[in-house]
């Protein structure tokens, strides 16, 4: 047995920050599965390379190493870190395939500590920390939790407008044709379900990030399941309806959805965070269009209001996680020239304003940077007559090396007269070659880094 000593220290040392979990946050192709490959990569190499000088514990040389453990959620697969860096040191470099399940990485950082209350339980201590990655589509459902299914199909119709209800027409023609009150037609519910997560589809490949719920996108061992056979509809919530009616089974799919696929996401994978990155990606809505661009500030503030915020001590840690620290990160910051770099950060404070407030309100920490996890491009100048201009070069999507100025990143929201001058142009750049030995070349994943653990490594 145990004596009461190693009993005191056992529960020191899994209480004073020696564990923590990250909640990494964004949607669709903001670069999460880029972002943790990176951070694994990075602290891999703390022992043998010196590429984190803004994280104050390697700056000191207090990190003695990093190394990978086994999950302790064994019922989860692991994040695919090996077929990643595969992926990265190919012949021809490619970015990691999206997140298409849920999956996790364990890490453990041995470090020498500077808070005397670690120091009495030995020369150095472990931080482990778990990392949690899932399609940003799931991500969408999260808001459903307070909304009953009434309200949820408000929130659907009251969304089209535009570019939105343009794409929803086979689906509002479909409902002009079902019938409501009628006996239950689980062909017909499903041949409508199958048209609005048509529409959803488009809406995504129009660049609009607001599709919802997000597994009918991406369902994955789910697909076919009737729990993603329903969709939204008019109806008076005063009028009674038989129980075996249409609309019946519409409400019963809708709160199984809720029951036993959101909330069990949640409460398995983000209720227990106490740290959290969200990572946007600004630059695409810049070529996407003004709807696409407020789509996207839309849908991170809704987000916002699904994670549990509020300042963590010790026991609140123990029995109730709350997220005490937030950083918002503007990605794919290697595909703007340096000086840009401060614009693309204001453009991010501007984006997720709404978002700030809501977590500004429980009294954390915030911040905003811009970021590349995993960099795809160089820097330098091309020729213009007399002039220098600030380029980018590297190999975009369809191998051809290439050198632009993407131009000027907007300092603020922009207006919608902003897309009819085409002031900016985003080009995807493949990511650049790099050695197995050697870690990836980024740009302030060190600053991520200090944010989300500096304190934690004291």
């Amino acid at each position: 047995m145990k004596s009461i000593k190693q009993e005191v220290n056992d529960f020191l040392h899994r209480s004073l920050d020696s564990h923590v979990r990250i909640a990494v946050t964004g949607l669709s192709r903001a670069g999460k599965t880029a972002f943790i490959t990176s951070l694994v990569n990075q602290l891999l190499h703390t022992s043998t390379h010196n590429q984190l000088p803004l994280l104050s514990a390697t700056r000191d040389k207090r990190v003695i190493g990093a190394k990978r453990e086994p999950q302790t959620n064994m019922m989860v697969p692991r994040f695919a870190y090996d077929e990643a860096m595969g992926q990265l040191h190919a012949e021809q470099p490619n970015w990691p395939e999206p997140t298409r399940d849920v999956s996790e990485i364990r890490l453990a950082i041995k470090y020498k500590p500077t808070r005397k209350t670690k120091k009495l339980l030995g020369s150095t201590a472990t931080l482990h920390f778990d990392i949690i990655d899932y399609p940003g589509e799931w991500l969408l459902d999260l808001p459903l939790l307070d909304m009953d299914f009434e309200q949820w199909c408000n929130s659907q119709f009251s969304a089209l407008s535009g570019q939105r209800l343009e794409l929803a027409k086979p689906w509002l023609e479909a409902l002009d044709s079902f019938d409501l009150s009628a006996e239950v037609n689980e062909v017909e519910l499903q041949a409508v379900a199958q048209i609005y997560t048509d529409y959803l589809h488009a809406c995504k490949a129009a660049g609009l990030h607001w599709v919802q719920p997000g597994r009918f996108v991406l369902p994955g061992e789910l697909e076919g399941a009737p729990v993603l056979q329903f969709f939204p509809v008019r109806f008076n919530a005063e009028e009674k309806t038989a129980r075996t009616s249409n609309l019946a089974m519409l409400k019963a799919r809708y709160q199984e959805y809720q029951n036993k696929v959101v909330k069990a996401f949640y409460k398995h994978h983000f209720a227990t965070f106490d740290r959290q990155i969200v990572l946007v990606d600004c630059l695409q809505p810049l070529n996407a269009g003004y709807e696409s661009f407020m789509d996207m500030r839309a849908a991170l503030e809704q987000l916002m209001h699904s994670f549990r915020y509020g300042r963590s001590s010790m026991l609140k840690r123990l029995f109730a996680p709350r997220i005490d620290k937030v950083l918002f990160a503007a990605t794919k910051a290697d595909h703007v020239t340096p000086e840009q770099h401060t614009n693309l950060v204001s453009l991010l404070q501007q984006m997720v304003h709404p978002a700030w407030q809501t977590a500004s309100f429980e009294n954390i920490e915030m911040s905003c940077i811009s970021m590349a996890s995993i960099q795809a491009t160089k820097t330098g100048f091309i020729a213009n007559g007399d002039q220098s201009i600030p380029a980018i070069q590297g190999t975009d999507v369809n191998d051809a090396p290439l050198t632009v100025y993407p131009g000027e990143v907007p300092r603020k929201l922009p207006s919608s007269d902003y897309w009819k001058h085409k002031g900016f142009e985003f080009t995807a750049f493949k990511p650049m070659p790099s050695h197995q030995d050697e870690p990836l070349p980024h740009i302030r994943m060190d600053k991520a880094l200090e944010y989300l653990l500096g304190d934690k490594l004291k």
